[in-house]
């Protein structure tokens, strides 16, 4: 089985019980934490994944790490999912777990990349637009990304969508055109 499938499981089966038992929050804030270590600590994932240490080391140093930092009911997850030898998939479970959380809450993740950082007045109407896209009682969070060689205009990514109106991608359109004729 493909770890995508084995961590949409797992996900499914931890988000269900944290709505069962109201941690709902508590577990996304932990999923949250061990998904931002996976993303910024490489070598936190290659320790998750190397087959040389046995998952009962593993669970050892992760009790290190883990055990007074976060939520109960999560770390008996984590324990759960070392025991069975699939921790190298925690940090997809991780991933997993938030797209679910967010689509149980209703939010919409949007990527936003303009040529200079945003101000309130901007964020606010990049949160319209998205929410014309995505349906009004859908809340959006506003991935900001800063990218120079756009010149001006802006790019933003609503799930699989995006609408492109930079001026880099108009002068490469013309350019493309200029070369056909």
């Amino acid at each position: 089985m493909s770890n995508y499938r084995i961590a949409k499981r797992y996900a499914r089966s931890l988000v269900g019980l944290s709505i069962e038992k109201d941690r709902l929050e508590e577990v996304m804030k932990d999923m949250d934490m061990l998904n931002s270590l996976c993303i910024h600590n490489r070598d936190f994932i290659l320790f998750l994944k190397n087959p040389i240490i046995h998952s009962y080391q593993k669970l050892s140093i992760l009790k290190k790490i883990f055990k007074d930092n976060i939520n109960d009911m999560t770390f008996k997850f984590i324990d759960i999912v070392t025991r069975k030898s699939r921790e190298n998939v925690l940090p997809e479970i991780a991933a997993e777990f938030l797209d679910q959380y967010r689509k149980y809450r209703k939010i919409e993740v949007v990527e936003v990349t303009t040529p200079i950082k945003l101000d309130k007045k901007l964020r606010a109407e990049f949160a319209n637009l998205a929410k014309n896209h995505i349906g009004k009682e859908w809340k959006v969070e506003l991935v900001e990304k800063v990218d120079e060689e756009l010149i001006g205009g802006y790019i933003v990514k609503i799930g699989d969508r995006q609408i492109d109106n930079s001026v880099s991608s108009k002068l490469r359109e013309i350019k493309q055109q200029l070369l056909i004729t």
